[in-house]
């Protein structure tokens, strides 16, 4: 996962959907106050400041490959909450993590058996793995609306050689790549999370930070704000409801590990 132009103050007026799934994964977790804990992503750091708030005697350290996100994560920073700049896929810690925890993120993660493995390496034993990110069937209208624009004479050329940037597994998939790790627990099931956004300015803000961001960073700046505008203008005839709310499917992958 690389920094492909992620806005971090864009990013915290567009998350509210992330924010939510987010607080409610750390409302699930046994913490004891003095664990040490590694947040994946931690983007604008709201949630990793939430987590540092339940762990008083231990410490958390955010990652993000985004100068942006992690300039807006650093005003959360306190004695044990600390934030790196650093690619999920370069993680090279050894025994050290009591809790790896992601929410909203690996989905940008293509290589998910590195990432396994060297999260496997970074936790200490009995040390617990907790996340979530976006699973097979995960926005379909975008999805197809995107490709539909990316297909058209305007811009088919441009993106000759792109990489779809996400990777959205079924269940099936990673449970079979979880079990090539010795895990003494593991666990992987799925949630449905469809979302009403309250308007179509907020389906924008949400399209704008993340979900347009690789594939504007791929266009010649000159073609950006047509391929914006097209993608922009068929998501709101799509999802927009008749009490002008827009709606789009969500499917959530949920992973619990014990090492």
């Amino acid at each position: 996962m690389t920094n492909l132009g992620f806005d971090g103050e864009k990013y915290r007026h567009a998350s509210a959907h992330q924010q939510e799934w987010g607080a409610r994964l750390i409302a699930e977790l046994e913490l004891r106050g003095t664990e040490n804990i590694l947040d994946l992503g931690c983007g604008d750091g709201v949630l990793t400041a939430q987590l540092a708030s339940l762990v008083p005697q231990g410490h958390v350290t955010g990652i993000d490959s985004s100068q942006s996100m992690l300039n807006a994560a650093r005003r959360h920073v306190r004695p044990n909450l600390a934030f790196e700049l650093l690619d999920i896929s370069e993680v090279a810690y050894e025994a050290r993590f009591d809790l790896i925890f992601s929410n909203a993120t690996l989905h940008w993660v293509r290589d998910h058996r590195n990432l396994l493995g060297r999260v496997f390496a970074a936790l200490r034993r009995g040390g617990i793995l907790r996340w979530s990110f976006a699973g097979d069937g995960n926005c379909p209208t975008f999805n197809r609306t995107v490709r539909e624009v990316m297909a058209e004479g305007g811009y088919a050329d441009d993106f000759l050689g792109f990489l779809w940037p996400w990777y959205k597994p079924s269940i099936e998939q990673y449970q079979v790549l979880m079990g090539e790790f010795p895990f003494q627990e593991r666990k992987v099931w799925g949630e449905k999370a469809d979302r009403f956004f309250p308007d179509s300015e907020a389906m924008i803000r949400w399209l704008d930070q993340p979900s347009l961001v690789p594939f504007l960073a791929f266009l010649p700046e000159a073609k950006r704000e047509g391929f914006r505008e097209e993608v922009v203008q068929r998501m709101i005839r799509a999802t927009r409801q008749e009490d002008g709310r827009c709606f789009e499917k969500f499917q959530r992958i949920h992973v619990y590990a014990r090492k």
